[in-house]
């Protein structure tokens, strides 16, 4: 993840940016920055490519001193990793740093060009500074002008922002990404983690979503986006590291959850040129000349492998076959002219999967290792590299791990239908424009998180929970089943809906817990069907939908969970937050070690 530090009344601000930053190095950059204003209300700013360190030689050079400050570590997302697209961006007195991704940043750019402004970078960041610029530029106070800013931008984002001639100021926002305010005994912080200011803050505010915040050397104010004020809890900042890592969030699991729209954002403009509408080509894949798609992983690798099998067919018409990598190298798989495997794995160490990518390779197959480990093994002995950008993932059960490898799936799978000539550019303009908008329907669907701890409390009474659906959707039912059953303990199955009658309906009793995750699409009559003739056996159903899917199962579902109206390739990234908040609150409320569960390892290193 990008990382976003700022303060305020700081007697060395720039000091206090840098070692924010260097806490933040693990998650993973390509370029950093920093603006501080300096004398007279001054701003200055140094960035550079690279590492931290290449930045620290540049301010050793020429140091900026001064006691109020943003900086950024930053991987590229709209335009290259290049000092002119790293962070701050500048826009006459703002100097500005963001994580997360501007939807409509196209619109607004295009407004503010023809309103004779001139961008000097490629990102959609520097459109949020024009645009605050622009209305300082009119006669607004900052206060008005930073919300009326943000009232315009569409997306899931943090924000930190600076103004010359406001020494003893610093904005804020977030909105889908995290964003912490702190203060000590002089200063006060904003920080995208915790971690980043662990040592100089007090105390500690874990600003909620859709919260503004202005930060003043005498304390920090808070709004909702209307501008009225709101008050949050304060707490002691955590004293050390290991408790900084947390946050807020009661266990990893939980913070990693609410950490997927930025770092599915963050994946996916690796993968997408949303300046050109289109896939960036991937060097070493040629799906056009693929007979074959070979798709290999374990537990939930494999199933997110399972739902790409689904995209590929369905948009590319590239046949594929899914194989369990512990079984894929005993069975003596056979071969194509023209196969090419493809290997998931959080880790790049899980064994099983590995050995099956060395037997591939060995066979002559061109080998695509799909991995959130830049320097493992299977990235090291792949033909090709396809990273998922998760970031560090802490918990045993995976859940931004897994939702990362979809939207890396997702994104090929829109390369392999374009290079196999079954989408027109302007479809393919349209897939890519839905694919940006996940990680702002991904925090919508994080808001119904209340209304799953409720129903979590009933749940963890059960002895079984069925998990059902229909194409994307059953594996979906598959990895729901496998996070229930990984950290509850619940015996948990998941069967496509369409199997019942063929053996699983013989399970259903009275009060068996069904979770049918029901969207309202294609199959939903179908999916809706299934539904009934459970429900008619006494089985108690939450069905996982959405408006319509609501309004349609609302008589005949014991509970639901009703999520954004999303369709493609979205709709299981976006609903898989439900189902991993759903298997979270019940561990929790059965009070199981929900980050360590008994008997599992987080990477599987040995058969």
């Amino acid at each position: 993840m990008c990382g976003i530090v700022g303060v305020v009344n700081h007697e060395d601000a720039a000091r206090c940016i840098l070692e924010g930053l260097q806490r933040l190095e693990y998650r993973g950059y390509d370029s950093a920055g920093i603006a501080i204003v300096g004398a007279q209300g001054k701003v200055s700013i140094a960035r550079a490519e690279g590492k931290l360190s290449n930045l620290t030689g540049k301010l050793a050079d020429a140091p900026l001193a001064g006691s109020t400050g943003v900086g950024h570590t930053r991987w590229a997302t709209h335009g290259a990793p290049t000092e002119g697209n790293a962070h701050p961006h500048r826009a006459g007195r703002v100097s500005l740093v963001h994580n997360g991704i501007i939807e409509n940043y196209k619109a607004l750019r295009a407004e503010l060009s023809a309103a004779g402004r001139s961008f000097a970078s490629e990102t959609d960041t520097e459109v949020v500074a024009q645009l605050l610029d622009r209305y300082l530029e009119t006669g607004l106070d900052p206060r008005s002008a930073w919300l009326e800013t943000l009232g315009r931008l569409e997306g899931a984002f943090a924000l930190a922002a600076i103004i010359e001639g406001e020494d003893g100021l610093l904005l804020g926002a977030r909105r889908g990404a995290p964003l912490v305010a702190a203060t000590s005994e002089t200063s006060g912080f904003l920080a995208s983690d915790i971690m980043a200011i662990t040592g100089e803050a007090r105390t500690v505010i874990y600003l909620e979503d859709g919260d503004t915040v202005f930060v003043r050397p005498e304390g920090i104010e808070i709004c909702a986006p209307s501008g009225e004020p709101v008050a949050r809890p304060v707490n002691p900042a955590p004293a050390s590291m290991a408790m900084a890592e947390k946050g807020n969030h009661r266990h990893f699991m939980q913070k990693e959850i609410y950490e997927q729209p930025e770092v599915v954002g963050r994946t996916l403009s690796a993968y997408v040129d949303a300046e050109a509408g289109r896939i960036r080509p991937v060097e070493g894949i040629d799906f056009a000349g693929m007979s074959r798609l070979l798709v290999v992983g374990c537990g939930t690798a494999s199933y997110a492998g399972l739902i790409a099998e689904y995209w590929f067919e369905a948009m590319a018409g590239l046949p594929v076959d899914n194989d369990i990598a512990s079984e894929f190298r005993y069975r003596d798989p056979a071969f194509l002219p023209g196969d090419a495997a493809l290997f998931i794995s959080q880790s790049g160490e899980t064994a099983d999967t590995l050995e099956a990518l060395r037997l591939c390779k060995a066979a002559g197959l061109k080998t695509i290792a799909l991995v959130n480990t830049p320097h493992s093994s299977m990235a090291r002995e792949a033909d090709v590299v396809v990273p998922t950008l998760a970031g560090p993932e802490v918990g045993v059960a995976s859940t931004k791990a897994f939702t990362c490898q979809l939207a890396a799936l997702a994104s090929l799978a829109v390369l392999a239908a374009s290079q196999r000539g079954k989408l027109s550019p302007e479809a393919v303009e349209a897939e890519v424009a839905s694919l940006m908008a996940i990680p702002a329907q991904m925090n919508a669907a994080l808001a119904i998180e209340q209304e799953i701890d409720q129903l979590a409390t009933e749940l963890a009474h059960a002895s079984i929970v069925l998990y059902l659906g229909r194409n994307v959707f059953f594996p979906l039912a598959l990895e729901g089943a496998l996070k229930l059953k990984e950290i509850s303990y619940i015996h948990a199955e998941g069967y496509a809906a369409g199997e019942l009658k063929h053996g699983p309906i013989a399970l259903i009793e009275d009060d068996v817990a069904v979770v049918a995750i029901a969207p309202h699409d294609a199959l939903f009559a179908k999916t809706r069907s299934s539904i009934q003739e459970v429900r008619a056996r006494g089985a108690r159903v939450i069905a996982i939908t959405d408006k319509a899917g609501a309004d349609e199962l609302d008589s005949e579902a014991s509970a639901i969970l009703k999520l954004p109206d999303v369709k493609g390739l979205a709709a299981p990234i976006v609903a898989a937050t439900a189902v991993q908040l759903l298997a979270y609150y019940v561990a929790v409320h059965k009070g199981t070690d929900v980050d360590q569960p008994r008997n599992l390892a987080k990477s599987v290193t040995v058969e």
